[in-house]
């Protein structure tokens, strides 16, 4: 008679893919070098031109107020809010209990490391340049702490790219696993261009800020892998050992 698997290994199935080391470490160093440039160009001083030109871009009159109706201004504020800490880290745990209630303990782990890793990374680089926030436009939304760089664009591609990159495993088809990066992508990208949209931010911030999120997002994936699947079996072990026979 077959023995039937341990409950424990059943999710493997489900879990089987990942994104390829390689592939992951290539498109971080694509993020990180591109990181680099913008940041040169702050630095240097010669990014000021693309700076007010991106502010003042979509502004129209005296007032510089933005082109548009009334309910797009709404709308853009509800898009920048899901780069906020609130409604970001309320969308995290909820992924998190998900992937938990899903028994994929080790994506879990590795979600929690990578934006717990993204935010300190985010953080040490805004105290290290310390630029103001732009005065060019009036701002739209309220807004505090240094500019650069934007922290709801580093910190929303490190949470959206890392969770589908969670989610694709779940996955056998290619076809969905590119259409949730890919998404993921496209959400992050639209939430740091929302800061420009709304004065907050100078267009370098936030493509300094995407391009270090989503760098961190892969640089994570494959460098963190090992030690999520590590600390998930543990986990499962002291379990086993805490609750025998069940």
């Amino acid at each position: 008679m077959v023995q039937a698997a341990p409950e424990r290994h059943l999710p493997q199935r489900a879990r089987s893919w990942r994104i390829s080391p390689r592939h992951a470490l290539i498109a971080s160093a694509l993020c990180w070098i591109g990181f680099v440039l913008v940041a040169s160009l702050v630095l240097s001083g010669h990014g000021s031109e693309i700076d007010s030109s991106g502010l003042l871009f979509w502004r129209r009159g005296a007032d510089l107020v933005p082109a548009g109706p009334q309910w797009l201004l709404e709308a853009v504020r509800d898009l920048t809010a899901l780069g906020g800490v609130l409604l970001r880290n309320l969308i995290l745990i909820g992924v998190l209990a998900a992937l938990l209630f899903l028994r994929l303990k080790r994506e879990a782990v590795l979600l929690t490391a990578t934006v717990m890793g993204g935010w300190l990374v985010n953080s040490l680089v805004k105290i290290a340049v310390g630029r103001p926030r732009p005065m060019i436009v009036p701002h739209l939304t309220e807004a505090g702490g240094q500019s650069f760089p934007s922290g709801h664009s580093f910190n929303s591609a490190v949470i959206y790219i890392a969770i589908a990159l969670a989610f694709a495993a779940m996955s056998p088809r290619r076809s969905i696993r590119w259409t949730l990066i890919i998404s993921a992508i496209a959400l992050s990208i639209a939430i740091a261009i929302s800061r420009v949209w709304l004065g907050v931010h100078f267009p370098t911030d936030v493509a300094a800020g995407w391009l270090g999120g989503a760098g961190w997002a892969f640089l994570a994936s494959a460098l963190l892998h090992k030690p999520a699947k590590a600390v998930a079996e543990q986990a499962d072990d002291m379990l086993e050992t805490l609750t025998p026979g069940a």
